[in-house]
């Protein structure tokens, strides 16, 4: 798998960068101050290349708080609210498909 450092990145629009926290799976997005929340609301947007590839790259060295960090596309709502922009973020920002207490426990 190519890192997506690695990666050709193209930026068509307000982007903002998100991960998986480690220790219990949560999305969380960057904030301008270089941390990490769980409320897209706080996330750093961004809208080129340079300035996300900065980003991808702090957070790559935090691989023990965050994991597979990428740039996420957002679009800001019709009343200013900043809102996941395609269906894979949508579905991400609503929590897990399935309900977790109903996952049978490994024998």
């Amino acid at each position: 798998m190519t890192s997506p450092l690695d990666q050709k990145l193209r930026i068509d629009g307000l982007v903002v960068i998100t991960a998986n926290r480690l220790r219990d799976g949560a999305v969380i997005y960057r904030t301008a101050g270089g941390g990490w929340t769980t409320d897209l609301a706080g996330a750093l947007v961004l809208d080129a290349v340079a300035p996300v590839k900065a980003e991808l790259a702090q957070a790559a060295g935090e691989g023990t708080l965050a994991v597979g960090a990428y740039a996420a596309p957002v679009v800001h709502d019709a009343n200013g609210r900043l809102v996941p922009g395609n269906l894979r973020e949508i579905i991400r920002s609503s929590g897990p498909t399935f309900d977790l207490r109903r996952v049978p426990a490994e024998t």
